[in-house]
């Protein structure tokens, strides 16, 4: 529960969304491997989404058990890929039963992914840099948007997705953290946008 609602307790500022919206798609957003502690950035996808849609948020360290005494990339990485990615992945299919639109960035698109191969409903994915997909053979058979940074070096290669049989959306002279970029979180916002407002017409 604590994950649910985090963004009320971490982003203070933040309108809460207009509670008599029963009918609202719901969309499940996974943050990066930093989670909260340097995602200011997400506060600008809840601006654009929050009316629109009943957001449920999960910070990654939380839904991977991470707990690592000195918080550099590197550790936090280790920590992810020695067995926190996979408890990541259960605690979300235990808390999420019901099929919903996921937003997920790095780390968490990679949990999102595994989580839909294990069952998890879903009725679409957009992923941002979600690298470690590259190692994957499988592709869940739900709508996916994989975008990555055309300077990433770490994305999944043509060769990869021609064998999954899905498209990579490469931006352009942006690296791995694109998500965190103005311009690109109001495209993927609209774009998310558009799935609500075209079914509202």
């Amino acid at each position: 529960m604590t994950e649910v609602w985090f963004r009320y307790f971490e982003f203070p500022h933040l309108n809460k969304p207009n509670i008599s919206k029963v009918m609202a798609e719901k969309l499940v957003i996974i943050s990066d491997m930093w989670g909260v502690k340097k995602g200011l950035w997400i506060t600008s996808y809840f601006g654009y989404l929050q009316q629109y849609y009943d957001i449920v948020f999960y910070d990654c360290q939380q839904l991977g058990n991470i707990d690592t005494p000195v918080s550099t990339e590197e550790n936090i990485h280790k920590a992810f890929v020695d067995g926190g990615i996979d408890t990541a992945v259960a605690h979300l299919l235990k808390k999420e039963n019901e099929a919903s639109h996921y937003l997920a960035f790095s780390t968490g698109g990679t949990i999102a992914w595994k989580a839909a191969l294990k069952g998890l409903p879903m009725k679409s994915l957009t992923a941002i840099s979600p690298t470690r997909i590259r190692l994957e053979n499988e592709k869940p058979d739900v709508p996916t948007n994989l975008i990555y940074g055309g300077k990433d070096e770490f994305r999944p290669g043509n060769e990869w997705a021609d064998e999954m049989g899905t498209e990579l959306h490469v931006v352009p002279n942006f690296g791995h953290q694109l998500y965190s970029d103005e311009k690109i979180i109001a495209e993927v916002c609209l774009e998310l946008l558009d799935k609500v407002t075209k079914k509202a017409v």
